[in-house]
């Protein structure tokens, strides 16, 4: 089935698109449909101007994701992470043979808080811990040591479809070797862990149905190491047999407070920042296919990068409280993620972390130094902030596990020159029965500004010239629920 759009249509006039109206600073108003100046367009990106279709509109949330947003508990995370430090240490060296301090004792904790969810669950969730010894490195692992990830999973109706959200749950101090002293890393990194116990606990409730896709709710160890534990699971579902389709991976790393700077004179208590890595590795990514990504303007449309702006659409509003930034980076300078290992195995995969940072409250011995204190103590967690972290984290795995997955063999003909654009696309699955949105942005804006429900057709022609416009195309089901964008590369039927 194909559709032409090569009149012009009004529906713009009357629509308000998606903008970065605030993208780092504190929420003055969330937007509505009805709200003006626009949401996600940028002022400067305005050329070409749109004649077909309408403009891209933030997706709200069903009432099913409603009701669960409204359910994520301040007082649980506050009892996560305070459960967390509790332990002394979760450096990945330090005993795993204690019920009461070390790195095993948090392990089997958080083993038992999501098998205590799992019981409630009605078989929904099930939860295991799997894990490997690593032999000494020469780096920081000094002697062989067991990694190990806890991993509860929310099994969906679709197969070898899965989302990851994950924080780890070891931690450190100054001296990345030492693991006796007392390392509590409360925002580095139990505010993580928090976000996946406190989803978990919501989202296996029987009261709710089942989403499409699995959502693994993880744990993992060895990040201050060397990301062993994120490297070990993305591994796994990659030499999987099937291998296991991540369809999309966040790791939250340091998301507890909004507080940073110098003194913490740095203040934005309603952002949260996502990373989202551009040109993928060419590890995944051949030499020929980044030459043409590169040739088509493609580069600031990876996998991790539609990904992103995904969450930008479903995951800022009311019902989280928050602004996502989306930075356009792998990670902070001189700082790495679980996200790595993910994108590595070439799934999508982002991270989320907090607005500012304060490094007097990060990898520090516990100290007071003239007269101020150190160390990732929770007294500096923003227990209420992490709990909105965890909604925008919530709002994006329950909107992308109940939509439809990606396209696939997404195409732009580039047979002929042409005003207009033609594109062609093939099904997410043999027996998707749902349709297809066209979307479009200026080369110059940051996220998706126009777009044209197709229906059930696989090729669409538009009255959009391909030279000026990034095209994408995204599947959406018949309740109404889109999918993440994919960038199409030169091709035919």
């Amino acid at each position: 089935m194909k559709l032409s759009m090569l009149a012009a249509n009004a529906a713009l006039a009357a629509a308000v698109p998606l903008t970065s109206r605030n993208p780092a600073n504190v929420l003055v108003k969330l937007q509505t449909a009805e709200d003006s100046p626009p949401t996600l367009i940028c002022a400067a990106s305005s050329w070409p101007p749109n004649i077909v279709g309408a403009a891209n509109l933030p997706q709200p949330p069903s009432a099913d994701l409603a009701s669960m947003l409204a359910q994520v508990d301040a007082a649980n995370v506050e009892a996560t992470i305070r459960k967390l430090v509790s332990f002394g240490t979760r450096h990945t060296l330090s005993t795993q043979n204690s019920s009461t301090r070390g790195i095993g004792a948090a392990r089997d904790w958080i083993h038992s808080e999501f098998q205590r969810y799992a019981d409630a669950s009605d078989g929904r969730l099930t939860v295991e811990t799997v894990g490997y010894t690593q032999e000494p490195d020469g780096s920081r692992i000094l002697f062989p040591t067991v990694i190990s990830d806890v991993v509860a999973t929310l099994h969906g109706t679709e197969e070898n479809r899965l989302y990851v959200v994950s924080g780890h749950y070891d931690s450190r101090v100054s001296d990345a070797l030492d693991y006796e002293s007392d390392a509590p890393g409360a925002d580095d990194d139990a505010s993580g862990v928090a976000v996946s116990l406190e989803l978990a606990r919501v989202m296996s409730q029987p009261d709710y149905p089942l989403p499409k896709a699995s959502i693994a709710f993880v744990a993992v160890a060895g990040e201050e190491q060397g990301l062993y534990g994120a490297q070990f699971l993305a591994q796994s579902y990659a030499n999987a047999t099937p291998r296991v389709n991540v369809e999309g991976m966040f790791t939250n790393d340091i998301v507890g407070s909004p507080r940073g700077g110098a003194d913490g004179e740095l203040v934005d208590p309603y952002v949260i920042r996502l990373f989202g890595q551009g040109l993928p590795g060419l590890a995944i990514e051949n030499s020929a296919t980044r030459e043409t990504r590169l040739t088509i303007g493609g580069e600031n449309d990876s996998p991790a990068r539609e990904l992103a702006r995904f969450v930008k659409e479903v995951a800022e509003n009311e019902a989280t409280g928050m602004n996502v930034s989306v930075v356009y980076r792998l990670d902070r300078y001189l700082r790495g993620g679980d996200h790595r290992p993910f994108l590595e195995a070439g799934y999508p995969a982002a991270r989320f972390t907090e607005p500012h940072e304060d490094y007097a409250h990060q990898h520090q011995d516990i100290r007071v130094e003239d007269g101020k204190q150190y160390g990732d103590l929770p007294e500096f967690v923003d227990f209420e902030y992490v709990a909105r972290v965890a909604r925008v984290n919530g709002a994006a795995l329950w909107s992308l596990a109940t939509a439809p997955g990606t396209p696939r063999n997404v195409r732009v003909d580039t047979r002929a020159l042409s005003t207009s654009t033609t594109l062609y696309w093939d099904a997410p699955a043999p027996d998707y029965g749902g349709g297809y949105e066209v979307v479009w942005r200026p080369t110059s804006a940051p996220f998706w500004t126009g777009v044209l429900d197709v229906g059930p057709a696989i090729e669409a022609t538009l009255a959009l010239s391909k030279d000026d416009v990034v095209f994408g195309v995204r599947a959406k089901s018949a309740d109404g629920f889109r999918g993440v964008a994919v960038l199409p590369f030169p091709g035919s039927r």
